[in-house]
């Protein structure tokens, strides 16, 4: 793992390692009641993240979603599909992005997941869930 090619490009992982969702768990009032420092702290901490999984090979993807009061919900209810506003539970915490990783085991997504700046700021999380099954063009 983190080996380079001649080029200086990072290697895909070994076959035998496991893709993990690191989930980042929001919430608005703790990230308003941050400094400006502490903003930028977390700002580049994530940068520097994102190059240490990139240049370990380990890095699949990842994505910051949009503000859940700006989503809305499919469901059924007595046959019917319905649609509405908003996220499916009402919750303080709400899944603001997360990355997509490949490494060799649950300690390593840990480890990884200990990295990103908001697992080390009160009242956040970062959620390490294995990924059962992928699909799609960069899998």
């Amino acid at each position: 793992m983190g080996a380079q090619a001649a080029d200086g490009a990072a290697r895909n992982p070994p076959e035998s390692t496991v893709k993990y969702l690191l989930l980042m768990q929001i919430n608005n009032a703790i990230l308003d009641a941050l400094t400006e420092q502490e903003r930028e702290v977390v700002m580049t901490g994530h940068q520097a993240f994102l190059k240490t999984i990139q240049e370990s090979g380990e890095m699949i993807s990842t994505h910051a979603l949009g503000d859940p009061g700006t989503s809305v919900t499919v469901t059924t209810r007595g046959g019917e599909t319905v649609v509405t506003d908003g996220p499916f539970v009402e919750a303080k915490e709400y899944m603001g992005g997360y990355y997509l990783v490949d490494c060799e085991s649950k300690e390593r997504a840990v480890e990884l997941a200990r990295m990103i700046p908001d697992s080390r700021i009160e009242g956040l999380a970062v959620e390490v869930r294995p990924v059962m099954f992928s699909a799609g063009s960069d899998m």
